[in-house]
């Protein structure tokens, strides 16, 4: 079967029916032919029930009939054959890729092109299987199709997870091929080096590819999202990959409609002709490509006479991958924030490291901290950050993902006009809130963030946990309310965020750093650290230098929690100060 598309789906299964009798594809297959037998008998012998022995011409009649009937059953067999054929392909397939997603699924869902067709297969392609199987109905798979649907991802997933593979594509600044193949920047080649050159593809992520019919797909995704940047990359990979002989169900016409008008969307006249010219030498009967190509001759016609320039029909030598500017957005210091994540624009220099020290934390004589203080790190000068060791155990971290887990939901973000809690798209992850009497491990990680910060966190906001998903991550923002959205925590009767205490209760492969845009620091995760910074001056006003950022995750799964805490309470443990910035 033809990839992509095609039907990449394993395991024939055995449906078990109410009378516990185990029932297998071929058995039902014959009692479909004995069906279909009976349905052309009576379709094609109703004139016959007189007395036809009677006539030899109305009985040489049937032999005609029973010629038509055998040719039919082949016809039906065949289908049923090729059917069958169909779902055991599948079958085959995902036995293998399923062995390799549960070996280590964590590790297979690290890799975000697996995510991202993990997302399309329950989507798109379970269905198409549920399809082909409702050919011939089966109540066995269709039952458990719907008992198991409840879960399936929907169109959203499958959607989001194809953004996500845009969005690392443009912050690691990764090439459609290499993207496609699988090879992604190894975690040293991010944050010790100033490329993304070092690419690798481990065994657990050796098939994350995208074949033609993904990358298409991909373009289609940015395509209905008016979004023709990212539409011409991956449609121009799907054409590519197309002409390098792999097996797609999409068409190159298909792929040319779609590249061309989008190349004209980004301003490119010129290719957009070449490219619409193939495709009426594909097919000179296309619906459209006919109408766009004299549309947009005359359009460029009138342009280059504008400019007093003759216009000069395309060639017909191989086309050229196009290369086009990335749009600005909403994000003023995009180009800085991603460069960071990078591992680029790195503000550390050796005056500043000079600076940095670490040391042994015993909070200020605090009696649980005497006899085993933390390690505490610097992790940048001013704003002052720090980094704490070993500040939560393995143990620790598996109870507070455990409680978690059950609960974790869509990530929001507060309105700045209403003051509503909301989704965005400039935060992709999954939160959930924990409270210390659940579980003794959450009220111990309270005192000891309490302990080391010496601030109280009994007005505190409860533990938060999450988890990033594919491309997971949290533009640049601030932590505490500005002076423009004063009543963002007024319900909690707490005051303004002064202080954030951040867990990293997982290693992360690739990608997925805490960055700080506006003085160019980059903090890499690290499973059982903490990093703690005060997001207000003792003045109470916001440090506007603690905007900071969650780069996407590119390769791993990255998971934290934190504990946001608040001006209330803190009177005595951190006085304020006499100026605007102390």
């Amino acid at each position: 079967m033809p990839s992509g598309h095609s039907f990449t789906y394993q395991s024939v299964t055995v449906f078990v029916k109410p009378s516990g009798k185990e029932v297998t594809e071929e058995e039902k297959m014959w009692k479909s032919l004995f069906f279909v037998i009976l349905v052309l008998l009576h379709c094609c012998c109703w004139t016959t029930h007189g007395e036809i022995f009677t006539s030899i011409g109305q009985m040489t009649d049937l032999i005609y009939t029973e010629k038509e009937l055998v040719h039919s059953l082949r016809e039906y067999i065949k289908a049923e054959e090729s059917k069958l054929a169909a779902v055991k392909s599948w079958a085959s397939k995902l036995d293998a890729l399923t062995r390799l997603s549960t070996s280590d699924p964590e590790g297979y869902l690290a890799h975000p092109v697996n995510a991202y067709k993990l997302m399309k297969r329950l989507n798109t392609e379970w269905s198409e299987l549920e399809n082909l199987v409702l050919q011939n109905p089966s109540d066995g798979f269709i039952s458990n199709m719907s008992v198991h649907r409840q879960y399936f991802p929907g169109e959203e997933d499958e959607t989001g997870a194809a953004k996500a593979l845009m969005r690392l594509q443009d912050t690691y600044q990764l090439d459609s091929e290499a993207f496609s193949k699988g090879k992604l920047p190894v975690e040293s080649s991010i944050y010790q080096a100033s490329s993304l050159h070092s690419l690798h593809t481990s065994s657990v992520h050796s098939d994350a590819v995208l074949t033609v019919d993904d990358c298409f797909d991909m373009g289609k995704t940015a395509y209905n999202d008016a979004d023709y940047y990212h539409a011409v990359l991956w449609f121009q990979q799907s054409l590519k990959q197309l002409d390098d002989g792999e097996e797609a169900v999409v068409s190159k016409a298909d792929i040319l409609d779609y590249l061309s008008y989008s190349v004209y969307q980004m301003g490119d006249l010129p290719r957009a002709i070449e490219l619409t010219r193939r495709l009426v030498a594909i097919d000179s009967t296309h619906e459209r490509a006919g109408g766009n190509l004299r549309y947009f001759e005359q359009l460029l016609s009138k342009q280059l006479s504008e400019m007093n320039r003759a216009y000069q029909p395309a060639s017909e030598e191989p086309i050229q991958l196009g290369t086009y500017t990335r749009p600005k957005d909403h994000l003023p210091e995009r180009e800085a924030y991603e460069a960071l994540c990078r591992g680029e624009g790195l503000q550390m220099n050796e005056a500043r490291r000079s600076r940095l020290f670490c040391r042994y934390h015993d909070g200020k004589n605090n009696p649980r901290l005497l006899l085993k203080p933390v390690k505490e790190e610097d992790e940048w000068d001013s704003p002052h950050i720090v980094r704490y060791l070993d500040s939560l155990s393995d143990e620790e971290i598996e109870k507070i993902k455990e409680l978690a887990k059950p609960r974790l939901a869509r990530a929001t973000v507060r309105d700045p006009k209403t003051g509503v809690l909301t989704t965005a798209n400039y935060r992709v992850s999954k939160s959930a809130w924990l409270e210390e009497e659940e579980d003794p491990v959450i009220e111990r990680v309270n005192q000891r963030i309490e302990d080391i910060t010496g601030l109280t966190v009994e007005t505190a906001e409860l533990l938060q946990v999450a988890n990033y998903g594919v491309g997971g991550q949290y533009e640049p923002h601030y932590d505490f309310s500005r002076k423009d959205e004063p009543d963002a925590f007024k319900r909690l009767g707490t005051g303004n965020r002064v202080a954030t205490f951040l867990n990293y209760m997982s290693d992360v492969e690739a990608g997925g750093a805490t960055v700080f845009p506006d003085f160019g620091a980059a903090i890499r995760p690290r499973k059982g650290t903490s990093v703690f910074w005060y997001n207000l001056f003792k003045s109470g006003e916001g440090d506007y230098r603690t905007r900071h950022a969650a780069c996407p995750v590119l390769v791993g799964s990255k998971w934290v929690s934190n504990k946001w805490i608040h001006e209330r309470g803190q009177e005595f443990r951190r006085p304020c100060g006499l100026t605007e910035v102390d």
